[in-house]
């Protein structure tokens, strides 16, 4: 599931309630502490909240008791940004490399 895919599951007006963290995407919907897709004070479902729960007590022993819906991928424009980040390193590593042997040679 993209990050897309998992914001169209806010638990709001009907809809499903996801939540993503570590990788792994949970099913909340059920849970009273989620209504309508909030978990007070300040966490709505539909989102990757790996970040926002990591000092939490004791995450991952209550989230790995909800269902479990799949894994969150990248989205492909991420897949795209980190791809290109890859070929600039490469450039730049390739472009100082360069430099040092016209240094030395001249």
């Amino acid at each position: 599931m993209t990050l897309a895919e998992l914001a169209e599951h806010d638990g709001r007006d009907g809809r499903r309630a996801y939540i993503a963290v570590n990788g792994t995407v949970y099913d909340v919907t059920d849970s009273p502490r989620w209504q309508n897709g909030l978990h007070p004070p300040d966490h709505q479902a539909g989102q990757d909240l790996t970040d926002e729960l990591a000092g939490a007590p004791h995450v991952r022993t209550v989230i790995e008791r909800f269902p479990v819906i799949g894994s969150l991928e990248e989205d492909a424009t991420a897949q795209t940004t980190s791809g290109s980040g890859k070929v600039t390193l490469g450039i730049i590593i390739a472009a100082i490399i360069l430099a040092v042997v016209i240094f030395l040679v001249l």
